[in-house]
């Protein structure tokens, strides 16, 4: 998948179509009541980014939501702007190529929906697949990260790995952990597939083979989770306090452009305030594309190990 574009004008057709404004609630805005077997991982093999005449340089990029709880706000805030904003930002500026959005929802291992996967797509079909996901309400936990890791690492297949070794990139967002590990019954239940336990380090390994693998906190500044993340992913961890979500579009384009070589001074210059000043402090312990190196394999367990080698 993948084929076509991204234009401002298909946007302001769907909001008017869907009756998407500013009050748009998340009961509003996802209205299905079920998850649609289309997004089911257990009704599909993989989901593809490949090159085509539209997108000839294809760059898969993964953005998984946490939606257990009242995590409902962040998947309003991308439903609403943030998605429409990140896809303008990156035409925009252009940290990648050819951008394939997918969008992932996940929740607990108990939930009737623990998983949701749409396709790649270049184009409108991203926003409206977004809106067709189940958001359940209540509920809450641990973080389920391991199921998109799992997903990425096993269930997709991209053009700009295979053919180019080059990888797309991985974001997950939310406000909480992720604690547990993924064992073989999770597994089972989400993708109807045997498998054997995987540690969450292992998964960040495999997942991190084909994409840039990061996380986006979403909660206030100096949280618990903030040091738990930092320890697990050195170096691949920004924090958007939840007040600021409207910049989010921002610091994902500035992690982009960071984990691709551009000079941090000019990554933030870029911004106005006081935008510049919400995606410094959230990409302030992210490392720039020359520390990536061996990042989840000599540093992936001494947190203390990679602030020691990167000084900020």
């Amino acid at each position: 998948m993948g084929h076509g574009s991204y234009r401002a004008s298909d946007w302001a057709k769907l909001k008017e179509s869907r009756g998407i404004n500013a009050g748009s609630t998340v009961n509003q805005l996802f209205s299905n009541q079920t998850m649609d077997d289309r997004y089911n991982p257990k009704f599909f093999e993989t989901r593809e980014s490949c090159d085509s005449d539209d997108s000839p340089n294809s760059t898969p990029i993964i953005i998984g939501l946490d939606v257990t709880g009242s995590m409902g706000y962040l998947a309003e805030e991308i439903a609403k702007n943030a998605l429409n904003e990140t896809v303008t930002q990156i035409y925009a500026k252009q940290p990648v190529t050819n951008p394939h959005i997918l969008c992932a929802a996940f929740g607990n291992h108990y939930d009737n929906a623990p998983l949701q996967v749409t396709q790649f797509e270049a184009d409108i079909r991203v926003v409206e697949q977004l809106l067709d996901l189940w958001i359940e309400r209540g509920g809450n936990g641990y973080s389920a990260d391991t199921f998109v890791w799992y997903f990425a690492a096993k269930h997709t297949r991209i053009d700009s790995f295979q053919k180019r070794g080059k990888k797309g990139f991985l974001f997950t967002l939310g406000d909480d952990f992720c604690s547990e590990n993924l064992n073989y019954g999770t597994i089972y239940k989400i993708f109807n597939e045997k498998a054997r336990d995987y540690t969450i380090k292992e998964l960040i390994d495999m997942a991190s083979e084909q994409y840039e693998l990061f996380h986006i906190i979403t909660k206030p500044l100096g949280s618990s989770v903030e040091e738990d993340w930092k320890k697990l992913m050195p170096g691949r961890v920004a924090l958007v306090d939840a007040k600021s979500l409207a910049y989010l579009p921002q610091v994902i384009i500035s992690i982009m452009q960071l984990s691709n070589g551009k000079p941090r001074e000019e990554v933030l210059e870029q911004w106005e305030e006081p935008m510049r000043e919400a995606v410094k402090t959230a990409v302030k312990d992210v490392l720039p594309k020359k520390s990536h190196q061996g990042l989840f394999h000599s540093f992936k367990s001494d947190g203390q190990q990679a602030k020691k080698w990167w000084q900020f």
